[in-house]
């Protein structure tokens, strides 16, 4: 079973959210910015930083001529902050090996330091119109119940499900067609075949969907976990971030101590800050952001 190209695409063209990343003028770098600050991270919260970041450093040497701490106090509140190095690491190679400009092919793409399956893969397709598989959450679960009649996708695969990614991309010459077809792909789980709540009656392809036919079985497979924040050591990290994105040169371990009370997690994940070079300890025994002592 495949999924219509043409219906896909003609409800993308009708109700695709009207993103910045998407327009006409976006650029290969506000692309790939966009795709590093959208994982594990909704939409809403991305707009403004994204934005923000494209006025500030509208080409890669522009970010790659910061210090890394600075990168990571722009990241704000977007989470997973390792990203932000990520990015900036990237940036300098692209300037430095790259001419400036991001690399339009997925082979290319991976050898930037920061940048993954997933990433090179939208970039080339997203920033460049390439035929290339694109899969993320909301595809492998529109895959799960459109093609394989299932609640949902399970644990993932990367070869299964680049796989089945690849085989419903239109063939033909004309690989921008094929490129949005997995952007409409991707809206279309993001939109309407969400994972608690699918609104089937407002699915354009429900009328070809295996998991319609099959009566909608409820999804069997391993329960996937909660993920709480509030007392976890993410949680805990982001609190002492705050102080140090707060202040603009190194502080004494005693600020950082009154961000959280419980003394073996806070050293912990101060700890595990310095191991992912995101704080940094002065000689004199303080703490700051990368590059800011």
């Amino acid at each position: 079973m495949s999924i219509d190209v043409e219906t896909l695409v003609g409800w993308f063209d009708v109700n695709a959210r009207d993103l910045p990343w998407r327009h006409a003028d976006r650029t290969p770098w506000g692309v790939l910015v966009s795709e590093i600050m959208l994982q594990q991270t909704p939409v809403a919260r991305v707009l403004p930083v994204w934005q923000a970041w494209l006025d500030r450093w509208p080409k890669p040497s522009a970010l790659a001529s910061e210090t890394p701490g600075e990168v990571v106090r722009a990241w704000g509140k977007l989470g997973y902050p390792r990203r932000a190095l990520r990015l900036h690491a990237a940036a300098t190679a692209i300037a430095c090996e790259h001419g400036d400009e991001v690399p339009c092919d997925v082979d290319t793409l991976l050898g930037l330091p920061g940048i993954g399956a997933y990433t090179a893969r939208a970039v080339a397709a997203f920033a460049f119109g390439r035929r290339v598989p694109v899969v993320d959450t909301n595809v492998r679960r529109v895959v799960a119940r459109a093609v394989h009649g299932a609640g949902d996708a399970g644990p993932p695969s990367t070869k299964r499900d680049l796989d089945d990614a690849s085989a419903l991309l239109p063939d033909g010459p004309d690989e921008a067609r094929a490129a949005r077809f997995s952007a409409a792909l991707m809206e279309l789980g993001a939109l309407v075949c969400t994972a608690r709540t699918p609104r089937c009656a407002d699915c354009p392809i429900a009328a070809t969907c295996a998991w319609q036919k099959a009566g909608r079985p409820a999804y069997t497979g391993p329960a996937k976990p909660v993920q709480r924040y509030g007392g976890t050591d993410r949680h805990v990290r982001g609190l002492l971030l705050d102080v140090l994105r707060g202040t603009t040169g190194p502080v004494e371990k005693a600020r950082l101590d009154l961000a959280w009370p419980k003394a073996g997690q806070r050293d912990a994940c101060l700890a595990s800050l310095l191991a992912d070079g995101l704080v940094e300890q002065t000689a004199d025994g303080r703490f700051a952001l990368p590059g800011e002592h």
